[in-house]
């Protein structure tokens, strides 16, 4: 046995065949199983990688940018209906998507950024609200569009949506925004800069950006009213017609009266008859919804796109006789 085992050395190291008629030398160059095994799973795992890496450009994350800018047809707008833009009728389901969005729920957005120089106050005591508004090369925005008569629009409200109020804060030469404000009591109140800011190609980009104030001390939110298409204020009864739709731009048109009478002396506020604003309960969502310039029969008439269902806290200014009040409904939309 060992002879035999010596010849077949020896014959294999001249280069004769070994056993079973095989050619060593060819045996030796194909590799074994488990090699190729190994080899599959690495470029298996080399392919998975490059497809996730391909999905990833094409769907992105909610929120992300997609590869090579905004999609056609986005904005950065959360408003109705961009500035400059004549009111005109959408037909169901054709309103602007980019419009339906909610707004003011980010500090940041669209390239700017909220910067107050303070966000504690006292209750009941007046004191100054500063605050600029930034690009993304930290540069503070000084060139504003006029957008209903004011380049910048303030909205405060707590967050169980009471204490609203319209403000016009001023603009100084080093583009602090300023404004006296007095939240009433304890709680956290939302601001909102609502404006239209001109970016360095000269382009408008409406944008809304939304802030934390807090007032120290206890604080009992109020539940929210039940819906009604009726609302009183200072002796007026202001009433509304239409429905919210999720998906679809649709028209809202309010009516005001006084003993009973509608009022035929509506004054125009901020470039219509009306200002709407309107907040969406849970997340303080904004929307801020532009109106016709003239009245529809006497109605001050307005298209609302809403971004989800739920429940929203609608907030009309209108004015009377040099005085601006606000009248205010909960909407429900299924």
């Amino acid at each position: 046995m060992s002879q035999q085992r010596s010849a077949d050395r020896r014959t294999r190291s001249d280069g004769s065949r070994g056993r079973a008629g095989t050619d060593e030398s060819v045996e030796s160059a194909v590799p074994d199983r488990g090699t190729v095994r190994l080899a599959l799973t690495i470029a298996g795992l080399v392919l998975a990688l490059l497809g996730g890496f391909a999905l990833g450009r094409l769907n992105p994350a909610p929120g992300a940018t997609p590869v090579g800018g905004p999609v056609a047809g986005t904005t950065a707008a959360d408003h109705t209906h961009p500035p400059g833009t004549a009111p005109h009728e959408h037909p169901t389901g054709a309103g602007p998507v980019g419009g339906a969005d909610a707004g003011g729920l980010a500090v940041s957005a669209a390239g700017y950024t909220l910067v107050p120089t303070g966000t504690s106050f006292t209750a009941g005591r007046r004191a100054d609200f500063s605050f600029q508004i930034r690009a993304a090369d930290r540069r503070v925005a000084t060139d504003f569009a006029v957008v209903h008569e004011k380049p910048l629009h303030l909205i405060v409200v707590r967050r169980d949506l009471t204490g609203y109020q319209h403000l016009h804060p001023t603009m100084g030469q080093d583009g602090t925004w300023s404004v006296p404000l007095t939240l009433a009591e304890p709680g956290i109140w939302r601001a909102y800069a609502d404006f239209t800011v001109r970016d360095g190609a000269g382009a408008e980009v409406p944008v809304t950006l939304g802030v934390d104030l807090v007032v120290a001390g206890g604080y009992t939110p109020r539940p929210l009213p039940a819906p009604a298409r009726e609302a009183t204020v200072d002796g007026f009864t202001v009433t509304y017609e239409g429905t919210g739709q999720v998906g679809a731009t649709t028209p809202l048109l309010f009516r005001v009266f006084a003993d009973g009478n509608p009022v035929t002396d509506l004054q125009p506020y901020l470039g219509a008859y009306g200002h709407l604003v309107a907040l969406r309960e849970g997340d303080l969502g904004y929307l801020h919804v532009h109106p016709e310039p003239e009245l529809a029969g006497g109605a001050v008439k307005f298209w609302l796109a809403v971004p989800s269902p739920g429940r929203y806290r609608l907030y009309l200014d209108f004015q009377v006789a040099g005085v601006v009040r606000t009248a205010e409904f909960t909407v429900t939309v299924a």
